[in-house]
């Protein structure tokens, strides 16, 4: 970087956020030969990517074909067509689908990242046309985390719900046999122990595990990129305003070390900061309501700084209403909400409003899901908090929240906070009394229940018989691996809420990246991409790995065409 007589500092391109979106458009800015600087605004790098799971959906690239599978542009875009629900989105689609190949292909060729599909792994709307039941998602490759050296400490650590006993790094094959006990479950789960204790330079040193898979596994080997590059990453280092000298934003103010620096960016400014799920105010303003950034599995850090700073040079937004939904469990204590991937999916569970009602399956996607408890929230169906009600049978078989199935960590091995946090009793209806649900109408809610989950049927809502209900069932429970009867006491209640893995509304923008003002020009020089922008998926949710494979792909266009403006 050079120093200029009005500026602190001077780059051609300011990235500002350090997920897998602007970290993917700083490393390709820099191989376009600009001068990057990288700006993060805690003291960890990584965002939302680094807790995730880590999976990018791809559809149609070369990488599908290489392990079996078979897929095109055109079936990507007719299944994408049929889900998302704005018109005005279908020009974003086809250039995500027509850019998917270009992706992969320079990350494993100018990267440390590779990613390889996940054969079993559906896209989340199995009815609707040219979906798949598997392919398109793809997993990062594990990193060995020494290479990192100290980095590895200034990277946000993955989601506690990510983790084996919250400390154990596994892959999406690893925790999807573990959560669901599926066949082998115990030699795998003997394995990634092992594979974590024998660290011993490791164990000496930290806690933390140095194997990285999914999310970690991601933003390591785009920080490790970063550094063979030497593209600067400044930490503690949150962006105050937008600077715009003639129609054009030429920087920005960033504060560092007590400073406010002005820092110009001569080609562009990226902004890839995230959303605006940790601050309170925008969701009670924009979110439907109640809503609290607690039910967030979000970073921390996203308060909605980058939006609000382009908001202040006149730029648009669109669908602040919406959120990646997902139903949460929240523990005191814990820093993040607990998104439910697996426990709503599992047998011998089910969702009641307080009035004692099912009101959704259960196992369909955890947008659906949420959705629906938000819906019926606003029916009057009382579904805020609902309840997660299960039996000493599902207790025993499976994890669900902090709780490791009760085979492994019985009740009274529990934490004082997690037994406080649940509710138990001997009967339902003293079950129902202790929640405040109607024990009546709970009662017969699942006497109805019972009755045709010991057929294998939900004839109410056809819970298990979609591909994607059964992704995160018990396949070795038939003859559905989402149904159970709930009957054997105790019985057992938990708290759901309507929660989030961030928000989807932001920056309106083009399909070149560009932010886009109220009259749909581009503001000069500014480019918002992930959850900073406005969501190219409409208030859906295709599949797992959209989130970041839009915002790695919108950060390759807007590096593209930064440094060819």
């Amino acid at each position: 970087m050079k120093m200029s007589e009005h500026w602190d500092d001077t780059t051609d391109v300011l990235v500002v956020g350090s997920g897998a979106g602007a970290m993917t458009a700083a490393c390709r800015a820099h191989d376009q030969g600009a001068d990057v600087l990288v700006v993060e605004k805690t003291d960890q790098y990584g965002g939302t990517s680094a807790t995730s799971g880590g999976v990018v959906w791809l559809p149609a690239t070369p990488t599908i074909a290489e392990a079996g599978g078979e897929d095109s542009r055109e079936s990507a875009l007719s299944y994408l067509r049929s889900v998302v629900d704005d018109p005005e989105l279908d020009d974003h689609l086809r250039t995500y689908v027509e850019k998917t190949t270009e992706l992969i292909t320079y990350l494993h060729l100018h990267t440390r990242v590779r990613l390889r599909p996940l054969p079993q792994y559906p896209d989340m709307y199995p009815e609707r046309p040219d979906s798949m039941g598997g392919y398109r998602a793809h997993e990062p490759q594990p990193l060995d985390g020494k290479l990192l050296g100290d980095d590895l400490y200034r990277m946000r650590s993955q989601h506690i719900q990510t983790k084996l006993f919250g400390l154990i790094s596994w892959t999406v094959d690893e925790s999807t046999v573990l959560l669901t006990r599926d066949k082998g479950w115990l030699p795998v789960a003997l394995r990634i122990v092992m594979r974590y204790l024998l660290d011993l330079p490791g164990r000496m040193k930290s806690t933390r595990d140095r194997y990285l898979t999914i999310g970690n596994g991601l933003m390591g080997s785009l920080r490790l990129t970063l550094r063979d590059k030497n593209v600067p990453l400044w930490l503690d280092a949150p962006m105050a305003e937008l600077i715009r000298e003639d129609g054009r934003v030429v920087g920005a103010v960033i504060e560092r070390g007590g400073q406010r620096l002005r820092v110009r960016a001569d080609r562009g400014v990226i902004l890839g900061a995230g959303g605006f799920e940790h601050n309170e105010s925008m969701r009670k303003q924009y979110l439907p309501n109640p809503t609290e950034s607690a039910w967030s599995a979000g970073s921390p850090g996203n308060t909605g700084d980058a939006i609000r700073a382009a908001q202040a040079l006149g730029a648009a937004t669109r669908m602040m209403d919406e959120a990646w939904w997902g139903p949460i469990l929240k523990l005191p204590g814990e820093e993040s909400a607990r998104m439910m991937f697996a426990e709503k999916n599992l047998p011998g569970g089910i969702l009641v409003s307080r009035a004692g009602k099912r009101f959704v399956n259960e196992s369909s996607s955890y947008t659906r899901v949420t959705k629906r408890i938000i819906e019926g929230h606003r029916e009057g169906l009382e579904s805020i908090p609902c309840f997660l009600i299960f039996d000493s049978q599902y207790r025993k078989r499976y994890q669900c929240g902090p709780m490791l199935p009760g085979s492994f960590q019985p009740d009274w091995a529990l934490p004082d906070a997690v037994k406080q946090w649940m509710a138990k009793a001997d009967s339902v209806a003293e079950l129902a009394t202790s929640i405040g649900v109607d024990a009546g109408r709970l009662e017969t809610t699942l006497a109805e229940f019972n009755r045709e989950a010991a057929q294998g049927k939900d004839p109410v809502f056809e819970r298990g018989e979609a591909l994607y209900d059964k992704l995160y069932g018990d396949y070795t429970h038939q003859p559905n691996p989402c149904l159970e009867p709930i009957s054997q006491p105790p019985f057992y209640a938990v708290k759901v809420y309507p929660g989030d893995l961030g928000t989807k509304g932001g920056l309106r923008s083009d399909t070149r990246a560009r932010v886009l003002d109220d009259s749909g020009e581009p503001i000069p020089g500014l480019y918002a991409i992930g959850n900073s922008a406005r969501s190219l998926m409409g208030s859906t949710y295709p599949a797992s790995g959209a989130p970041l494979g839009a915002g790695m792909i919108f950060g390759m266009i807007a590096a593209d065409h930064c440094c060819a403006d």
